[in-house]
């Protein structure tokens, strides 16, 4: 497990009041996820069924946007846009991971397939349902409603469509107004969050269509023609219609709000990307009905076969050639992208490794070793792998995470570590690397207060760096012996100088400071 994970580890295995206080402080936006892997890590703790609901969660997408394309072009175009979404670097890399956000994509495109169905005539309910819990799963879901408003207009929908939708659209803005509240409250956890630029925007659009240059241009190339039908009959939603706002929407309002106040990750609109494989599908479902209309001489498929039953068998073998012709060009994307799949499925992938830090600290550390976490956050280590940290002492705990109601445990004031500290011949320190060198200061007293008695009273011996973690062993220094004053010889007190003047007092030596 990397940091994020880890949190979701040692959060779900609380108790619910336990995460109901939490929530009160810190990671409100997460609060319905949370519980939902409490009732899942109760069966089996652990980093497999940890990650099992995002597994599902992105396989059920793959298969919504396949109906969603099925419902609004054909079935053809839903098996290519799903099978597409599936190979997408970017939904594996969700896939695999312990947080909520390939859940949130899955409750997205669920709810933009029940949106094209009310749209078609059935009942909102469902449709604000489904979303309303899927922005309690993320805030930011939120956006999808500005999507859907888009796609309204582009149908030109009618006046009874849009009370139905504004409605619905209504009660899902007032659920989430709670959430909202406390969550800007707890907007200091985002503060380590940048505006994003054009460099942002690219990226994230190549994450859309394909990480290598090969897939991009050709998925790019056919999203362009999908366009073709952006704007069908009055009423009537089209794939591209759909599509396109779905795509482009959420994460353009998101970086749009973020040049004033950042609040941008990408991870934060993954359930965007849904979009982008229908737009490709329904360009390439378009190149093949230009291609057969010119070898069936300008004429449409369906026409030739009302005219022409006899050639009804043929049409139907050639419609099922260009299906299999689309499914092996998504098997060859997945080739291209093969390498990339198989390299994210490495820890080295992630901003850190938890276990292997955890390994090292087992390795170096011993039973009643003193252990200093620095800053607190990598106690998250041994909150999640409390195995390697057994017996040993945490120098700077008062109360534990749970206990507490935080995510990393209630620590001693400056002046209590300090007392604790200079009892301590030796201490193993797990440290952010940065921080020990230098990179960043932290504003938190007691972490300064760590950082000011380390670089005054211990020196560094040993250490192993694994993924920005630090394991190092501090050693007190020698503290300065002064020998005893010589006598004269004469035999008069040495406080007296042979020109009969007193010396100066010795100068106190100035105290340490951060």
């Amino acid at each position: 497990m990397w940091r994020d994970e880890a949190v979701t580890f040692q959060v779900a295995r609380r108790t619910v009041p336990q995460i109901w206080r939490l929530l009160h402080g810190v990671d409100a936006v997460h609060g319905l996820y949370y519980l939902l892997m409490h009732a899942v890590l109760a069966v089996r703790p652990g980093e497999v069924v940890l990650r099992l609901p995002s597994v599902c969660a992105a396989a059920v997408t793959a298969g919504l946007v396949a109906a969603l394309g099925a419902r609004l072009v054909r079935p053809r175009v839903g098996l290519w846009a799903g099978l597409l979404y599936a190979v997408t670097p970017m939904a594996g890399h969700y896939a695999q991971e312990g947080r909520s956000y390939a859940l949130v994509a899955a409750g997205a495109t669920g709810a933009t397939l029940l949106f094209v169905r009310a749209v078609q005539g059935d009942s909102w309910w469902a449709y604000g349902t489904v979303l309303g819990l899927t922005c309690w799963l993320h805030e930011f879901a939120v956006l999808l409603l500005l999507a859907h408003a888009v796609s309204l207009a582009l149908a030109r929908a009618g006046s009874g469509v849009w009370r139905g939708w504004g409605r619905v659209s209504g009660g899902v803005v007032l659920s989430l107004l709670p959430m909202v509240l406390v969550s800007r409250a707890q907007a200091a956890q985002v503060a380590w969050l940048r505006r994003p630029t054009a460099a942002t925007a690219d990226g994230l659009w190549r994450g859309f269509l394909g990480s290598t240059p090969g897939v991009y241009w050709v998925c790019l190339a056919l999203a362009l023609l999908g366009l073709a039908g952006l704007v069908g009959r009055r009423g009537e939603v089209t794939c591209a219609g759909v599509a396109l706002p779905l795509t482009v929407v959420p994460p353009v309002t998101l970086m749009l709000a973020s040049q004033f106040s950042p609040l941008y990750v990408d991870r934060y609109v993954l359930y965007a990307l849904g979009g982008a494989p229908l737009l490709v599908a329904g360009g390439a479902d378009w190149v093949a009905g230009m291609a057969g209309r010119l070898r069936l001489g300008g004429r449409r498929v369906p026409t030739l076969a009302i005219t022409n039953p006899p050639l009804r068998p043929r049409l139907a073998s050639r419609s099922r050639l260009v299906t299999l012709a689309g499914v092996l060009a998504v098997a060859l994307a997945l080739l291209h992208h093969l390498p990339l799949l198989r390299a994210d499925r490495s820890p080295d992938t992630r901003p850190d490794d938890l276990a292997a830090v955890s390994r090292l600290a087992a390795r170096k550390s011993g039973p009643g070793d003193p252990v200093l976490f620095l800053p607190v956050q990598t106690r998250n280590v041994a909150i999640t792998y409390p195995g390697a940290f057994r017996g040993a002492r945490d120098v700077a705990l008062v109360e534990g995470a749970a206990e507490s109601g935080t995510l990393y445990g209630r620590e001693a004031g400056p002046g209590e570590l300090r007392r604790r500290l200079a009892r301590l011949d030796r201490v193993w320190v797990v440290a952010d690397q940065a921080l020990l060198a230098g990179r960043w200061i932290p504003r938190n007293p007691t972490e300064r207060a760590k950082l000011a008695v380390l670089a005054a009273d211990f020196a560094g011996c040993e250490e192993v760096v694994r993924d920005g973690v630090t394991v190092r062993l501090y050693v007190r220094r020698a503290r300065p012996r002064h020998p005893a004053p010589a006598l004269r010889a004469d035999g008069g007190s040495p406080a007296t100088e042979p020109s009969g003047r007193s010396p100066l007092p010795p100068t106190p030596p100035r105290p340490a400071r951060w």
